[in-house]
């Protein structure tokens, strides 16, 4: 699978998290490979379930760059987006952080509102700035 596809299976399986939070990471996971029969790799996985394992460390960062916006007026597209692009900047070492941002951008672009991707850009900036910084 391309990383592109194994990208956006994983931010559609954030999505559904965040909006249904009453079913836990292993349900959504399992309602998506055997109902919808959710095409999966190690990437699909890993991410997905680590994103979930890091969440607090994940909404630390990222909401430090969201100052002014309180969680719940955030759309749930563009915080899965984000959390998706924090966990890859923070624990994935291959991907560089500007694939995760330009990545993040169409995801945005693709499945939330037409100005989103602007808010979702300068957020996944700040933070890639202050990885940056604790790490160089």
């Amino acid at each position: 699978m391309q990383r592109k596809t194994a990208r956006e299976n994983t931010f559609i399986l954030i999505f559904e998290r965040i909006c249904k939070s009453d079913e836990t990471a292993e349900e959504i996971f399992q309602k998506a490979t055997e109902v919808r029969g959710l095409e999966y790799d190690g990437y699909v996985k890993q991410v997905f379930f680590g994103s979930e394992e890091n969440r607090e460390i994940i909404e630390q960062y990222s909401s430090k760059h969201t100052v002014g916006w309180k969680k719940e007026r955030i759309s749930p597209v563009s915080r899965a987006v984000i959390r998706l692009a924090v966990y890859e900047m923070m624990f994935m070492e291959d991907i560089p952080s500007r694939v995760s941002i330009n990545e993040a951008i169409e995801l945005s672009k693709k499945y939330d509102d037409e100005k989103s991707y602007s808010f979702v850009n300068g957020v996944l900036n700040g933070v890639s700035k202050e990885l940056e910084a604790n790490n160089g």
